[in-house]
């Protein structure tokens, strides 16, 4: 009973906060400081025409950086739970998924794969970018491992791409620190012609990097999920 009271106040309580801090709220009608600055200077230093993308990969990117790593961390976390297996224990096969399922898989798979390229290419032009574009990616791997439950991505392939494009991606950030003003300063190369696709400098290296990384660690999520039920089914 006590523990009930208890639950049911601190539910109250939340309550309440929020609804001081939404009942007070009022939408900004003008940009702050800093977004007025971002939002006046970002086309002449920056020079990709989707402001998120400037602020997400330069401005803000050594916060970017922290994300990928805290994904990379939280992969290698799950990878070396899932892998543990006693030795001798049996693998027993799971049963196929459904026909329907398997069909729309083979579909889908090709599309969804070149889409998510495009939403990392493209990141500097159009909503979407690098994270978004492997989680399309990683979403076409867990459609394929739905379909087929022995389906597997080989993990020596998966640490070779999530390698190679972190590895890239800080040799890139470097790379701004002494050929611009700072680290992932995308001036490393040249601005090119604004709105176009090989424009903003480095950001789609940048972005195209951060898109197979996290491509790779989710689809290796994926993979180690899927065979570890399959262990045990």
């Amino acid at each position: 009973m006590l523990r009930n009271s208890l639950i049911l106040g601190l539910v109250a309580v939340f309550a309440l906060a929020l609804f001081t801090i939404f009942s007070e709220y009022k939408t900004p009608e003008t940009l702050n400081r800093t977004a007025q600055y971002y939002n006046e200077n970002e086309v002449s230093q920056v020079g990709a025409a989707n402001v998120v993308t400037a602020v997400v990969v330069t401005y803000r990117g050594l916060d970017t950086l922290g994300e990928v790593t805290v994904l990379f961390l939280t992969a290698s976390v799950i990878g070396f739970i899932l892998r543990r297996k006693k030795k001798g224990e049996p693998v027993v096969k799971a049963d196929k998924g459904s026909e329907i399922l398997s069909t729309a898989s083979r579909i889908l798979f090709p599309g969804s794969i070149i889409l998510g390229v495009y939403v990392f290419v493209n990141g500097h032009l159009t909503p979407g970018g690098g994270f978004q574009g492997g989680a399309v990616i990683g979403t076409a791997i867990l459609l394929i491992a739905l379909a087929n439950p022995e389906f597997a991505v080989s993990r020596k392939v998966l640490h070779w791409l999530e390698s190679l494009s972190g590895v890239t991606y800080v040799i890139i950030g470097l790379l701004g620190i002494f050929l611009a003003a700072g680290f992932l300063d995308n001036r490393i190369l040249p601005l090119g012609d604004f709105g176009h696709l090989l424009s903003a400098g480095a950001i789609p290296i940048i972005y195209s990097m951060i898109g197979i990384k996290v491509g790779a660690e989710l689809s290796g999520i994926i993979t180690d999920i899927n065979q570890t039920k399959t262990n045990l089914s």
